[in-house]
């Protein structure tokens, strides 16, 4: 079984959690930027941060034997704070590197004017540099926040094939279908979407245009959910293909409209930039 876990924020894992993912069947993923829980005050560390995507993490999942890709965006909740948005002025040069298949994660927090102009000017960029959209969609009022996502998908430039809406649940999975987006599902242990209910909306929506994720994060989250979700689908009469289709051929159609993937992971070198991932090296 290959998987490709189309969203998951590994820079708050461990390196025992590349080493499970690969023994679960993880051979690529993606890793959206996103906020890391304490607010940044100034745009360079948001640079940093965008730096450790684009070199410390590639390496690091190159020793386990994936194959890393990130998207680049300010994220709709520091989209809020005036000492960040001069990120947007710096994207274009980040959005040009070869690692980086998406803009995100863009979409709204908390549905604010500040947030509808980092979300059109991202969707503008995403447009610009021919790449794809990660969108998140509010976990407050849910619905109303993907009716306004798909409005403003609607009035860019960027067709609706290259945005993946994601944290969909049931109440919102037909918004998002009939907008014409892809459709994204976070697993988690006791929030969002489970395995289960993962399960059934693939039996009711079917297997088209869906990606399934575990988002995994500092908080409580599960690296293995989308290795859970391959063994629940196929528990519940899926077939093999089915599952290869969903947790890897459609992320890899969903991201590769970036021209950009790479899922060959080449012999990891022993060490970025003078440093190994073992404390004091070999």
């Amino acid at each position: 079984m290959r998987i490709f876990d189309p969203h998951i924020h590994m820079t708050s894992r461990t390196t025992d959690d590349y080493r499970a993912m690969y023994d679960a069947g993880v051979r690529a993923l993606v890793e959206p930027s996103f906020w890391l829980g304490q607010p940044r005050t100034s745009p360079a560390s948001f640079f940093d941060y965008f730096d450790a995507l684009l070199g410390w993490e590639p390496f690091r999942a190159s020793q386990y034997g994936i194959a890393h890709h990130c998207t680049l965006a300010l994220n709709p909740k520091e989209a809020n704070d005036p000492r960040c948005t001069p990120v947007l002025d710096a994207l274009p040069r980040y959005l040009v590197k070869d690692s980086v298949v998406a803009v995100g994660e863009i979409g709204y927090d908390s549905m604010t004017p500040a947030e509808d102009h980092a979300l059109a000017a991202q969707l503008q960029l995403a447009a610009d540099h021919a790449l794809p959209a990660l969108v998140h969609t509010p976990h407050r009022d849910k619905l109303a926040g993907l009716q306004r996502t798909i409005d403003v998908i609607r009035e860019s430039h960027l067709p609706p094939e290259f945005v993946v809406l994601d944290h969909l649940n049931e109440t919102t999975v037909k918004a998002a279908t009939d907008s014409g987006c892809w459709a994204g599902f976070s697993i988690y242990p006791d929030t969002k979407m489970d395995e289960d209910r993962m399960v059934t909306i693939l039996q009711n929506h079917g297997t088209e245009k869906i990606l399934v994720n575990s988002a995994a994060d500092w908080g409580k989250s599960d690296p293995l959910k989308t290795r859970k979700v391959a063994d629940a689908m196929l528990k519940a009469g899926f077939t093999e293909d089915d599952v290869d289709q969903v947790l890897w051929r459609n992320p890899v159609a969903f991201y590769g409209q970036s021209g950009r993937l790479q899922l060959d992971v080449l012999t990891p070198d022993p060490l970025h930039e003078g440093n190994s991932i073992l404390r004091g090296g070999e």
